[in-house]
């Protein structure tokens, strides 16, 4: 007698739980965006670099156009495919689902122009973490109605980029850590569905964490085996004996003197100030740097004397926190800014 009440029970569960969460994610969503993710962080080194358009303007254009054709086209593929898989269920889309496909569009153009954004005002090392977040959201939200693995899963994307960010990490591993959970993450998240089921605590949280080491080992290790690619061990040449002698072959270390001068030129355009490609800012080294060179050209590793090397793929935390302008009664026009550069501001031993 007990086993047909428990079964009337459970049903009468099942019931409620699809009533609470009645909308489904297809996996061919998880994958298509997936790969389309992955591809754009993938390709961001080859497609549309400063040497291939130099002009910022035009630049950020055709990154937009190709943000809007690639979004714009995994949509539409995700929107076609979902209203066969629904028509063969013999189901509609409801007025829950419609609002939440609309959250995700929404998110996707918060990402865009985020991005469009970054060549004119700057913010490109957030440019990751902005898009896990986004990402992180539309999951989440979407595992409200749906699935409880999507807010699990979303709620770790979202972590997973704002503690990238609060660790300082490159980002070059930022951008493979974005890559990974697009195109790895999201069509491994396809293989958890589970169609609303609950599943005890336990189960969820194992999921989680085998979810979270399958996205992440690769690009963090491969962030390590690059850290610990240090530069050589060489001989350190002076500044005055570089300079007396040709640029040697290969690679080099050079030291600048504390005290040397480092003139930064600065190319003045617009329409307000006349245009000045001679403009300087006069700058001078308050302690001496060791510096990589390969066949005569600097590699971007730097050390101070004595001190773990700097990579050059590692952040660099150079900011303006200000600029104001005066009007003085003996000097005239003064325009007033700050300048910090944090060189510790992420060491490799």
């Amino acid at each position: 007698m007990a086993d047909p009440i428990t079964r009337q029970l459970d049903s009468i569960q099942s019931m409620l739980t699809r009533g609470q969460r009645n909308l489904r994610m297809e996996r061919h969503s998880l994958i298509l965006w997936g790969l389309a993710g992955a591809g754009l962080f993938a390709a961001s080194d080859l497609v549309f670099t400063a040497e291939q358009i130099p002009d910022t303007a035009s630049r950020a254009v055709a990154w937009l156009l190709l943000l809007v054709a690639v979004l714009g086209g995994t949509g539409f593929a995700d929107w076609h495919l979902t209203r066969r898989v629904k028509a063969a269920r013999d189901e509609t889309w409801s007025f829950i689902h419609r609002q939440v496909v609309k959250l995700l569009w929404l998110l996707m153009a918060v990402g865009t122009l985020f991005t469009f954004a970054t060549f004119f005002y700057g913010g490109a090392y957030m440019l990751c973490t902005v898009w896990l977040v986004m990402i992180g959201l539309a999951l989440y939200v979407h595992g409200l109605f749906s699935e409880e693995v999507l807010e699990w899963t979303g709620g770790i994307i979202i972590a997973i980029g704002v503690a990238g960010l609060a660790a300082r990490l490159p980002f070059e591993t930022m951008k493979w850590i974005a890559a990974a959970v697009f195109g790895i993450g999201l069509p491994l998240l396809s293989l958890l569905l589970d169609h609303g089921r609950t599943r005890p605590f336990a189960v969820r949280l194992g999921q989680a964490a085998g979810w979270t080491v399958m996205v992440l080992a690769a690009p963090l290790a491969a962030h390590r085996l690059a850290a610990a690619n240090l530069p050589p061990e060489l001989p350190v040449t002076s500044l005055s004996d570089y300079r007396a002698g040709a640029a040697p072959a290969g690679e080099s270390i050079v030291r600048l003197p504390a005290g040397q001068a480092v003139p930064v030129k600065i190319a003045v355009s617009g329409d307000l100030f006349r245009p000045a490609p001679d403009a300087v800012l006069p700058l001078t080294l308050d302690q001496p740097v060791d510096i990589l060179l390969r066949d005569g050209a600097p590699t971007g590793d730097l050390r101070l004397p004595g001190e773990p090397w700097q990579l050059a793929r590692e952040t660099r935390w150079i900011s303006i926190p200000w600029i104001r302008a005066r009007l003085d009664p003996t000097a005239g026009p003064v325009v007033e800014s700050a300048l910090v550069v944090d060189f510790h501001g992420h060491p490799r031993n």
